[in-house]
């Protein structure tokens, strides 16, 4: 009997069908064995994806933080630069007020077309300058007219300038403020980082102010210094006696500036005559002269512009010592004041003994001393002659023994009764060897300025050169400037002979024109201080 092909073909279906059925878990479970590995790899990729390549590379955290302190710097400057800061008027003159950027800090008012002065008031990375734009001729006037105003001057100068000070923090705060911010902007280009500048340099502004108010020196105006003409004006924050008497006073002290800057623009800013004090000798110091025939003009010059009343050379005032240098010497005869000189290592016997023969002129060696006016003075001459290179030098040995024989002569002056006030010596090796037996010694021969109170009590003065180092200044090298013209006048008590004050006086070297007087106070005059001894110790005490 023939088969049914139909029935064949659905049994054959109806045995495979069963079959999948049978295989179907053992097949899924393979194929997902043979896949994980694929899962594995899209699962990491997911979790690890690789780097896109970018045009600009995110900045490095310490550039970003770089990028945002010059940005609020710059951007700060830039403010103060453009409106930090204001206009206020202080007694008669109308000024401008401004806060720049500083390393040291400070004040400085500048006076056109005179110069300027500076007072160290403060320690912080701002400065505070002050512009003397002009003088009001209105309110000069009634100054002018009516002298007994200046008496509540000081009550309006003060007023004025605390008025003025306050509108300038306001304005410097929106100057940096505005400032760091605007330039955030337009560097960053992102409101939020630039107002984190502007953020950051208003507390820069804060900080720096927080520290000049605790630096805050009220009494800076006791020492200024002053540059341009105004160095020809020592007069203009008083005499050495009213600083000394007077400087605990602030207020009166910035009275006085103005009233002597507004008398100084009613004279058509000529400069005004020093107000000699009828209590104080005024010594004009001088040393290292080495041939400089402008040294001449010049300290001639400050014996009138500062009414000296006498001058001190400690030394060097030739250069070989030779004979032919001589004639040099006579400009000293007509200098306006007594003229009290010791030999230096560049003056020899020659020099010496014409200087001798030549009026007005008090020679001092050996520890002899001289009553010139108003001191008594003893000086002790260089025991080395090195005028150049050619002759040797024997060096310390010979200056400690020259300045213990002008120390036993001035205990011995004390001895007998006649103290010395001012010990001369040329060498600062020499001058530290009188130490505890005279209340203040002069040196030279360094070419710098110094001023110091030894272990014992006495006050060494060392003089730069007041002839700029002489030839000399012309063999600097290229691009340093040559050595300085440098002189001090020294303001002493005319009744206990003691240092009251010093000027130091600073002017451009050779082909420079710069001009610089320094006031300073010895310690003992600052407020607070213990009053001053009335000499040094005895012998028997503190001797040598």
């Amino acid at each position: 009997m023939a088969r049914d092909p139909y029935a064949a073909i659905a049994r054959l279906r109806h045995a495979a069908a069963r079959v999948r059925r049978t295989t179907a878990p053992f097949l899924w479970r393979a194929a997902r064995v043979r896949n994980t590995p694929r899962a594995l790899v899209r699962h990491y990729r997911a979790r690890h994806p690789h780097p896109v390549p970018e045009l600009v590379h995110p900045p490095h955290p310490y550039a970003r933080a770089l990028g945002m302190v010059a940005v609020v710097l710059l951007g700060a400057w830039l403010g103060l630069l453009i409106v930090g800061s204001v206009r206020t008027p202080v007694g008669p003159m109308d000024t401008k007020m401004t806060l720049r950027p500083s390393v040291s800090g400070g004040t400085k008012i500048n006076i056109s077309p005179l110069g300027s002065l500076r007072l160290e008031s403060h320690r912080a990375p701002i400065r505070l300058d002050v512009d003397v734009d002009r003088l009001d001729p209105d309110r000069a006037q009634a100054l002018v007219d009516h002298p007994e105003r200046f008496s509540g001057l000081q009550d309006e100068v003060t007023a004025d300038v605390v008025s003025g000070t306050r509108d300038l923090a306001l304005r410097s705060c929106i100057a940096v403020v505005s400032g760091a911010t605007v330039l955030g902007l337009a560097v960053f280009r992102t409101p939020r980082r630039a107002l984190a500048a502007g953020g950051t340099a208003l507390a820069l502004l804060a900080a720096s102010g927080l520290s000049a108010f605790a630096t805050w020196n009220p009494k800076s105006v006791l020492e200024p210094k002053f540059d341009g003409l105004l160095a020809s004006a020592p007069s203009l924050v008083g005499n050495a006696r009213s600083i000394v008497s007077e400087f605990d006073v602030y207020q009166k002290e910035l009275a006085r500036l103005v009233t002597n800057v507004t008398r100084l623009y009613d004279a058509a800013s000529t400069l005004p005559q020093y107000a000699a004090d009828p209590t104080t000798i005024r010594l004009l110091h001088v040393s290292d002269i080495h041939l400089n025939p402008a040294a001449w003009q010049i300290i001639g010059s400050l014996v009138e512009q500062y009414d000296i009343d006498l001058i001190v050379d400690s030394g060097d005032t030739m250069d070989h010592g030779s004979p032919a240098e001589n004639p040099f010497l006579d400009p000293v005869q007509e200098l306006g004041a007594p003229y009290v000189w010791v030999r230096g290592n560049h003056d020899s016997a020659a020099t010496q003994a014409y200087l001798e023969g030549l009026k007005n002129v008090h020679v001092l060696d050996d520890g002899e001393a001289a009553d010139v006016a108003g001191l008594r003075i003893a000086g002790m001459g260089d025991p080395q002659y090195t005028p150049d290179r050619s002759v040797a030098a024997e060096g310390d040995p010979a200056e400690e023994i020259a300045g213990s024989t002008l120390a036993s002569a001035l205990w011995a002056q004390r001895s007998r009764g006649t103290p010395v006030d001012i010990a001369v010596a040329h060498n600062p090796v020499a001058a530290r060897k009188t130490d505890g037996a005279v209340p203040l010694v002069l040196a030279g021969h360094v070419h710098h300025q110094e001023m110091e109170v030894m272990d014992r009590g006495t006050r060494l003065r060392i003089e730069g050169s007041t002839g700029g180092s002489g030839l000399r200044a012309v063999e600097v090298d290229e691009g340093d400037d040559p050595d300085p013209i440098e002189a001090s006048v020294l303001y002493l008590d005319r009744e206990t002979k003691h240092l009251q004050a010093w000027d130091e006086i600073r002017l451009g070297g050779l082909g420079l024109t710069k001009a610089e007087v320094s006031r300073h106070l010895p310690e003992e005059n600052t407020p607070g201080a213990t009053p001053s001894p009335t000499g040094p110790p005895t012998r028997s005490s503190r001797g040598p």
